[in-house]
């Protein structure tokens, strides 16, 4: 396919991977921030063909898998009442809550449904005028102009009986949360090709005046991987730290400046928890007070208030963080499968352990590999 089948390209991935080993001196940490670039990785192999210098550590950039417990019970006693018809993107519905998931409680005669979009969730409130609609709404930056473009939309048509589930993440604040916390050794990052996409890399350029880190933004094929490590390797040996693009096909440093306007018009930054991470400050997006009509956590004020605790035997705090990896959780594929989560990393198509399971990293533990 043209414009794609050059980034999979074996001979150029091939020269970069070698100009890496030529290039590196000694050891560096790197993240990729990003769940998919995560998939990508292990579905090439990438990893082990990297030269032993060079160590990849998985980020915190899975949007399913940082919504926090107790968000996915709000969703899951939404889906449960009768006059509510619960949308979502498929992702969430298999996310395990405390006692159950979505999809349990579609089995059980709740109204949940599979949306592609949030504009279609809300052609389902204007179709349903007799039901509350609820649009569970996660994600990072790449999500949220669509998002606000429904709630924005909303309120224009005058769509009374429509409300969003908000769980909007960012990656600026969490890369800082990163770089100050005692226990997370990071050398530089490949930032998230998608998220750039809409809020270009600006941003990071504040970051690197405060952490003098190497930022690579970086796509998801196997050239677009290597490049941006081999990018960020030469940067590293240098001792620089700052921000490059290596995606320059889909990221430029302003980004989508219309996708901005409406992220603005309709979200503010607040605090956010992140699924086993802890809250961090100013790291996420809730409705402006023009807009709070349709928060599903206003409308629905005994919703708002449920807590809940992770699994004790889960650990994907820690691998969101990058300082464990898949195989070195106890419950890796024993009891935490595709089949029966015990966590959203497990779950979600962008999760690193799903990743790990479904390249073959599981089948590598278990023969003692």
């Amino acid at each position: 396919m043209k414009y794609l089948d050059e980034y999979r390209d074996g001979e150029m991935t091939r020269r970069l991977l070698d100009e890496i080993a030529r290039t590196v001196t000694r050891p560096w940490t790197l993240m990729e921030v990003c769940g998919g670039q995560t998939h990508s990785i292990l579905k090439s192999g990438l990893d082990t063909l990297l030269p032993p210098q060079i160590r990849l550590i998985h980020g915190p950039g899975c949007p399913v898998c940082v919504t926090p417990l107790e968000l996915v019970d709000k969703a899951v006693a939404l889906a449960s009442r009768p006059n509510v018809i619960l949308t979502s993107y498929g992702d969430m519905l298999r996310v395990p809550g405390s006692s159950q998931d979505l999809f349990s409680v579609k089995a059980q005669g709740g109204d949940v449904r599979i949306v592609y979009s949030p504009l279609d969730a809300l052609k389902v409130a204007q179709a349903n005028p007799d039901k509350e609609v609820v649009f569970f709404a996660v994600g990072f930056e790449t999500t949220a102009p669509a998002n606000a473009m429904s709630v924005f939309q909303a309120k224009r048509l005058g769509i009374l009986n429509y409300s969003v589930l908000v769980s909007h993440v960012t990656v600026p604040p969490i890369l800082a949360a990163l770089l100050q916390a005692d226990d997370v050794e990071v050398d530089a990052f490949l930032a998230p090709g998608h998220v750039n996409a809409v809020m270009g890399y600006w941003e990071y350029e504040e970051l690197v005046k405060r952490f003098p880190v190497p930022m690579v933004v970086t796509g998801f094929e196997p050239v677009d991987l290597a490049r941006g490590i081999l990018m960020v390797v030469k940067q590293l040996e240098e001792g620089r730290g700052e921000v490059e693009n290596a995606y320059a096909r889909a990221v430029t440093r302003e980004g989508n400046t219309g996708g901005q306007q409406i992220i603005n018009e309709v979200f503010e930054l607040t605090d956010r928890k992140w699924r086993g991470i802890g809250v961090i400050p100013m790291s996420g997006y809730k409705l402006r007070e023009a807009y709070t009509a349709y928060d599903a956590e206003r409308r629905f004020p005994d919703v708002a208030t449920i807590e809940t605790a992770e699994s004790p035997l889960c650990i994907s705090g820690q691998i969101l963080k990058g300082l464990k990896k898949p195989v070195d959780c106890s419950a890796f594929g024993k009891e935490c499968t595709p089949q029966s989560p015990l966590g959203a990393t497990m779950v979600s198509s962008e999760g690193a352990c799903a990743a790990y399971y479904r390249y073959g990293r599981y089948e590598l533990t278990a023969n003692g590999a």
